[in-house]
């Protein structure tokens, strides 16, 4: 059996990538220190052989022992909500965090995968965006915390693999929807449809007319495991060319609930970005992936998940 560590195995994402890897026979050892992550997200896995939990912030060290083939590091808080409520540990996850989990890779010759984010492409000035385009980052912004720890750890993935040859590679991922996000996330698709759900207004930013493109998880999730089992550097687009205004999204959630809700609109958050959509040639080219559940059934299946835990309170 292949060995994977996951970092961040407990989170939104990292838990679908632990059930993923565990469900194709491969053993995975899942870090977490729970301050963003659940238990519950892996209530699929407990008991399962094959999968061990361990509670430990990154930032101290990773304490594995024996062989390795993967080191997956996503352990960060992503959502607006946790990152500013965070500032500190979301920078030193991107440092330190990163280095102890590029030391494990070089101490166990493993392939290393940063999951970074479009954020590093800030409020383009470029559209798409391709993996050449540097980015329009506010180093000194509220988003800064999260985009410029993802920005530097890219960059000290880079200087492990050029100073010191450890294999590593660089996903680069695009807004991801799904189960498991937390009802208080704060980003869109939870908040719509949290509202929706509850007769609540759907609170849409500025004019709503800024655009994201969204991604489903299991598709997400295909084209990390994809990447990490090719040989490519990266960095690597993974995300969806389905690309729409938060107003648009508010209205086609507000209709698959069949809600009463309104829509009110509130101030933009500063730095927010006006667009974002991936160009997704390189992932097709190197990787042959591509998404393959649309965003209506994606939204189907998420809206059904959020239903269980609005009812469930």
């Amino acid at each position: 059996m292949r060995r994977a560590v996951v970092t961040g195995g407990a989170g939104f994402v990292g838990s679908w990538l632990c059930e993923h890897l565990v469900e194709r026979g491969v053993e995975v050892v899942c870090v977490d220190n729970l301050v963003t992550g659940s238990r519950d997200n892996l209530s699929a896995l407990e008991g399962r052989p094959g999968f061990e939990l361990v509670e430990q912030d990154v930032c101290e060290g990773l304490p594995v022992d024996g062989p390795v083939n993967w080191v997956l590091h996503l352990a960060c808080p992503a959502s607006p909500v946790d990152y500013l409520r965070l500032p500190v540990e979301t920078m030193m996850v991107g440092s330190m965090g990163t280095r102890h989990a590029l030391d494990l890779a070089e101490r166990t010759a493993a392939r290393f995968l940063l999951a970074s984010t479009s954020e590093v492409y800030g409020d383009p000035a470029e559209h798409p965006q391709p993996e050449s385009y540097w980015g329009n980052v506010n180093p000194v912004g509220p988003r800064s915390v999260y985009d410029e720890s993802k920005r530097f750890a890219e960059a000290l993935t880079t200087a492990y693999r050029t100073a010191r040859g450890v294999d590593t590679t660089i996903v680069r991922i695009f807004n991801t929807f799904g189960p498991r996000m937390r009802v208080d996330d704060g980003r869109a698709i939870p908040a719509f449809m949290s509202q929706a759900l509850t007769g609540r207004p759907l609170t849409v930013a500025g004019e709503g007319s800024q655009t994201r493109s969204l991604c489903y998880v299991e598709d997400t999730v295909a084209g990390i495991v994809a990447l990490a089992a090719a040989d490519h550097p990266g960095p690597v687009n993974i995300g969806s060319q389905d690309e729409m205004s938060m107003l648009e999204l508010a209205e086609r959630v507000r209709a698959l609930a069949a809600s009463p809700s309104t829509v009110e609109f509130v101030e933009l958050p500063e730095d927010d970005p006006r667009v974002r959509r991936p160009d997704t040639r390189r992932a097709a080219e190197l990787l042959g992936w591509e998404p393959q559940i649309s965003v209506e059934e994606g939204l189907k299946r998420t809206l059904e998940w959020f239903a269980t835990q609005v009812s469930a309170g």
